[in-house]
């Protein structure tokens, strides 16, 4: 999807196919996965900034941002940030922006620096204010209750809890044929399952003001790989809850220009794990780790224990570094995944 890829697992594997089990019963500030009412509540006055990151987009964004245009809940406004794009793209932008006025779309340029780092400008922009953030890719199409679907659970959470939504999504190919669906996740959103894995794209999340000040608060210069996985990882460290919609409301297209696509076959799972065994998985941990660090402070009791099993655990000899590792309660959604990480495991590769 040219820059704006939906998450991190479409990216490279590990997040999206994942392991599971339970997640531990200390670990009680996230929603389990859940099938809500079709629209949002009646009325909702809320704004929803829509956080667009775009680069060599030209060819499948004004579909993306016709998508915004026929939402039921239509109190929005759209702040894209280009890194740079050389095709079309603010052309489009600019044409959009006159057509629905600056109130409506706002055009900045990106830091340049990766699509990941482009979405967390975005987040921790001072002059962006509203109720409700939504992530947004350039070549998607949403669904037009996508966001009032979104707020109906939102709405639920009070203000000073972080709280963040996302969604399984429709496959698409090129032309928009529908060509399949995004895995089905079933064992509950947890900090214990972010260290490891990411359940939702960033294409279909949308939070709240406190889940955005703790992303403020880490900020835009970090070592994740992906601005979603981290979303994930901020909020459920920190007891924010999380909500994972089972009805897809995003049709998330394959196309030959994705940075990301699904990563559901053979020969996906085959160069995930390719990328496992060359020691990629444990260097994003790595990452990940220094990241949480900006919020540990923030971190709950419980999580704060999680994360420090974790990270000793890696650095441990092998009988230690198992025990560690279950102690924290690390898991992934699929058995599979569960598999492939006890491997990561004992082969110091996570």
């Amino acid at each position: 999807m040219g820059q704006a890829p939906g998450d991190f697992a479409t990216r490279f594997g590990f997040p999206r196919t994942a392991f599971g089990e339970q997640a531990p019963a200390s670990v009680r500030s996230t929603e389990r996965a859940a099938t809500g009412p079709a629209g949002g509540r009646a009325g909702s006055s809320a704004k929803v900034a829509i956080l667009l990151g775009t680069y060599h987009g030209q060819e499948f964004l004004a579909e993306q941002l016709d998508s915004f245009e026929v939402q039921t809940h239509a109190n929005w406004e759209v702040w894209a940030s280009d890194d740079g794009s050389t095709d079309g793209t603010q052309a489009i932008l600019e044409a959009y922006r006159q057509r629905w006025g600056q109130h409506r779309l706002s055009v900045q340029a990106g830091p340049a620096k990766g699509f990941s780092e482009n979405f967390l400008s975005l987040t921790c922009n001072p002059a962006i204010q509203a109720d409700y953030y939504a992530f947004s890719d350039q070549d998607d199409i949403w669904e037009p209750g996508k966001l009032e679907r979104a707020l109906a659970w939102l709405e639920t959470v009070p203000q000073d809890v972080p709280a963040l939504y996302c969604a399984r999504t429709r496959l698409v190919d090129a032309q928009n044929r529908e060509i399949g669906v995004s895995p089905l996740f079933t064992k509950p959103p947890s900090f214990a399952n972010a260290l490891v894995q990411s359940i939702g794209g960033g294409n279909t999340m949308v939070f709240n003001n406190a889940a955005r000040a703790l992303l403020r608060q880490a900020g835009q210069n970090l070592p994740v790989i992906t601005h979603d996985w981290w979303a994930y990882m901020a909020v459920t460290g920190c007891g924010g809850r999380v909500h994972y919609d089972r009805e897809p409301m995003l049709r998330y297209r394959q196309h030959e220009g994705n940075l990301v696509g699904m990563n559901s076959t053979w020969a996906a799972r085959l160069k995930r794990v390719g990328l496992l065994w060359q020691g990629r998985f444990r260097q994003w941990s790595d990452g990940n780790i220094a990241a949480l660090q900006r919020l540990e402070d923030q971190l709950t009791p419980e999580n704060r224990e999680v994360l420090r099993n974790f990270a000793r655990g890696r650095q441990m000899s092998l009988v230690p570094r198992v025990v560690c590792l279950l102690r924290s309660g690390i898991h992934r959604q699929t058995l599979f995944g569960n598999l492939g990480l006890a491997a990561a495991a004992v082969f110091r590769k996570i």
